[in-house]
């Protein structure tokens, strides 16, 4: 049964009987075949179809969420048993938006002290990519904004507040000056987060959604090369621009009025029990936000 219900969970997110199959290791026929078993055993239609998928039936939608919780509970609970008898293990899947990848070494590093069987799989994505994967049960905890979209039902642990700068050089427009205000910055030429990034719209709000940006990108290192390369500016959180590093010629200048920050922090399934894995995570999380060390 549960392999069926994880059948059903990847069609749901794949929305491709093609794709769904590939990911699960095993052919369309035998992905199809175990979906029907499903539909059978229940005694609804789950998936309106033809040769190709065209969503979930009203009940679908309802054993998706049943699928999800089943599926979920049935990871923790072989986890926890493996951790009974071997220790804490596996891989640990997490999402980070870009503009807090700069954070997550101070997760990962002390946690695999600790846990030194652990390994770690960490992808970027969108603030709603992150939600939709964790939702999806296709990773086991994320990093993204905590206030600003609503977040559903999910553990969190606040971690940080990002707080923004221009990132530009010396000889470029306001890049001689110890602060600017947001007004400004809406003023001149800028490489910015694509559309799909919440950065990217917290942005928008605050500079005005008409301003063009003449570079749009979903990768962080790509606009911090065009910047450094000496006739480029973007906005950028602090802590990302010490990481990535501002030295001469690049300038990191506090953004003002309004001065905005928009906190950061760990999301994890809310589930009881705590799938052992994830709750090492939260717990390090914690023990991370009651440090300070991510408050300089």
């Amino acid at each position: 049964m549960i392999d069926k219900l994880e059948f059903l969970i990847t069609v749901a997110s794949e929305k491709s009987f093609s794709r769904a199959a590939e990911l699960c290791g095993v052919t369309q026929p035998t992905l199809s075949a175990g979906i029907k078993q499903l539909e059978d055993s229940l005694g609804v239609l789950l998936v309106n179809r033809s040769s190709r998928f065209h969503g979930l039936t009203a009940e679908g939608e309802r054993v998706l969420e049943w699928a999800k919780r089943i599926v979920g509970d049935a990871r923790a609970m072989r986890q926890e048993v493996r951790t009974l008898r071997e220790g804490l293990s596996g891989q640990l899947r997490i999402a980070v938006i870009p503009t807090a990848e700069g954070i997550v070494s101070a997760l990962t590093t002390p946690y695999r002290e600790k846990h030194p069987h652990v390994r770690f799989k960490v992808i970027s994505a969108s603030s709603a990519e992150v939600m939709g994967m964790l939702d999806n049960l296709e990773i086991d905890a994320g990093v993204t904004y905590l206030d600003n979209d609503p977040l559903g039902r999910v553990r969190t642990v606040p971690l940080c507040s990002e707080r923004y700068r221009l990132l530009t050089t010396a000889g470029n427009p306001l890049g001689d000056r110890d602060r600017v205000t947001w007004t400004e910055v809406g003023k001149i030429d800028l490489c910015l987060l694509t559309p799909d990034m919440q950065n990217r719209r917290i942005v928008d709000r605050l500079i005005g959604p008409d301003v063009a940006p003449i570079l749009e990108s979903n990768s962080v290192i790509l606009l911090y090369d065009h910047v450094k390369s000496g006739r480029w500016a973007t906005i950028m959180p602090e802590k990302l621009a010490k990481t990535m590093g501002t030295e001469p010629p690049l300038r990191s200048i506090p953004i003002v009025e309004p001065e905005v920050g928009h906190e950061i922090g760990l999301v994890a399934p809310l589930r009881d029990p705590v799938i052992p894995l994830v709750g090492a995570l939260v717990a390090e999380a914690k023990a991370l936000a009651e440090s300070g060390r991510l408050a300089d």
